[in-house]
Formats: structure tokens, C-alpha cells, sequence
């Protein structure tokens, strides 16, 4: 199982009140929420194997200089990322319990969580399971590989199962060209523009006409048959910047992450400093909950 960590735990904190205080008053509804979101999944998925992807740089300068409009608008005044108040402090919380628990987490430099994601389910050796609220994602599902996505987006308790069949049910392509139907479609939430004027409905028949963008592209430079009115010029105006849009939406597969043992341990790696933790940040709860799940996989 592999964690979208920061996807995980914005939704914890705005699922959880922010009445859940520690000891001294510091805010920790996310990293309670999230805590009990990993407690929820792992009793209820039994995974052996347990990573939280963290986002070392959420806005990589490599994404940035291919379009320079990739998450701009969530830039703060400091040049970092615009994030609630509350919220900031409680992600140095949520990375002492991840460690405190014995619960694998990377984050890779010049690279968000989705690539070090990309490249764990790429280079598995055994079934994945993904979990995330961000459709990104999506990519990744392939069901020779056995890798499938629980899409968190209506809450812990309502995820959903995505695998290429789920794909094709929703967006009617096939079920191996998300990244192809997102860079058409463009996403205002990370400032992709897409190809303007190409929706979804537009992409997914494109994808069904031509196969993937490559086929489409390539059929656009020959002639318009086949394109619905409009589109083809649409598509030609776009030509030069669909490159650089693909490389941007595509997760990478290939970060030299180092040898990881992220088997779910039975105990944690030291009681003492995790009793310690739990006292000092009010979490004592949401901690047993977590062991009780790692126990139940042993048991």
C-alpha cells in the first residue's frame, strides 16, 4: 500500500475539527486524521507492505520550467506552498509519527510524492494498492501489474477501487490512457491548460479514434479526418505545447530510490519513544488504533 501522504492528510484536515488539540494547545486534527486513516486502511485492506510517499518539493522546478503555470496560483508570498495556518505545523507531527511507528516514508529530492509513487508501483514486485484523492494517479492503474488505486476523494470510508475497467466505466477510453485524456483535458487545480477547447468528452473520443495522443497527434499532422469540427485546428494550435503539458502530467517511474523495508512491523521500532510521542502531541489513541491494525496483520 502506498500512501499520497499530503493527499491524505489535507483531507484529514478539513474532515477532522480543529477542537482536537494537544496538550498544549497545538491544532492535530490532521495528523489524528490521518493516523486514523492509516488505521482504517490497514485493518480493513490488510497490506504487508506499508509506504507514505511525502512531496520533498510539491512544486519541482523541473514542472515548472516545461509550464510555467504547474500549481502557480497556490504559490504563497514566500514563494512556498499556500497552506493553512494550522496545517504547516502539524506535517513535522505527522513525519515523527510515521518514523515513531515504524511506518517506511520517502520523499525524493526535485520530486512530489505521485513520483516516488510512480516509481515504487512501477518497480513492485508484488500487488499495489495506491491510496490518494487526486485522480493524477490514475496513470498508474494497470491491471497486468496488478496495480489499482483507492480513490479517497468521498472520504476514507467511501473509497473506491479503481482499476482499468473503473477507468474505462467513467471517462469511456481505455483503461491505460489517463495521462493521454489529462493532458488533453488540461486541470485548473494544478494550472494545466490542456489543449484549450478540448474537454473531456472531445479527448475520450479522440483516444477511442486514434488510440492514445501519439496516434492522435500523428494523425493530425497528416490531415483533419476523422477530428470532429473544430478540433483538429484546436489541436494544431496546440501542437508545440503538448510536449512539454505530457511531461508534466506523466508521474515519473525511474527516481533512484534507495533499498527500503517497508514490511508492516508488528511492533514498533521503540516503544519508549513512541509512548513519548503520543503523551506529547494528545495522539495516545490514534497511536493503539495504528498498532491494533499492525497486529491484526500479523495475527
Amino acid at each position: 500500500m502506498l500512501l499520497d501522504s499530503a493527499s491524505m492528510y489535507f483531507r484529514a484536515f478539513y474532515g477532522v475539527p480543529d477542537s482536537v488539540v494537544a496538550p498544549d494547545g497545538t491544532v492535530v486534527n490532521a495528523a489524528k486524521g490521518f493516523l486514523d486513516a492509516i488505521a482504517y486502511l490497514v485493518s480493513q485492506r490488510r497490506p504487508t507492505h506499508l509506504v507514505a510517499a511525502m512531496d520533498a518539493d510539491w512544486r519541482p522546478a523541473w514542472r515548472v520550467a516545461a509550464v510555467p503555470s504547474y500549481k502557480a496560483h497556490r504559490v504563497a508570498a514566500d514563494g512556498g506552498e499556500e497552506v493553512p495556518d494550522a496545517l504547516t505545523p502539524q506535517v513535522p507531527i505527522i513525519e515523527a509519527a510515521l518514523d515513531a511507528l515504524g511506518i517506511c516514508r520517502i520523499g525524493m529530492p526535485d520530486a512530489e510524492a505521485d513520483d516516488v509513487i510512480g516509481t515504487l508501483a512501477t518497480t513492485a514486485t508484488m500487488p499495489v494498492e495506491i491510496v490518494t484523492g487526486d485522480r493524477d494517479l490514475f496513470q498508474l492503474v494497470d491491471d497486468d501489474r496488478d496495480v489499482t488505486v483507492l480513490y479517497i476523494a468521498k472520504g476514507f470510508g467511501n473509497a473506491e477501487r479503481i482499476d482499468e475497467a473503473e477507468i474505462t466505466r467513467r471517462y469511456d477510453i481505455p483503461g491505460r490512457a489517463y495521462a493521454d485524456f489529462a493532458t488533453m483535458r488540461g486541470d485548473t487545480s494544478d494550472g494545466l491548460p490542456g489543449v484549450p477547447g478540448v474537454g473531456e468528452k472531445t479527448a475520450a473520443a479522440l483516444l477511442r479514434s486514434f488510440g492514445d495522443l501519439d496516434g492522435i497527434l500523428a494523425a493530425a499532422a497528416r490531415s483533419d479526418d476523422g477530428f470532429p469540427r473544430g478540433c483538429h485546428a484546436k489541436l494544431l494550435a496546440a501542437f508545440d505545447d503538448i510536449p512539454a503539458m505530457r511531461r508534466v502530467v506523466a508521474v515519473a517511474r525511474d527516481l533512484p530510490i534507495p533499498a527500503i523495508e517497508p514490511v508492516i512491523r508488528a511492533e514498533p521500532p521503540d516503544r519508549a519513544v513512541l509512548d513519548v510521542f503520543a503523551e506529547r502531541w494528545g495522539l495516545r489513541n490514534a497511536v493503539s488504533r495504528v498498532l491494533e491494525a499492525f497486529a491484526s496483520v500479523h495475527a
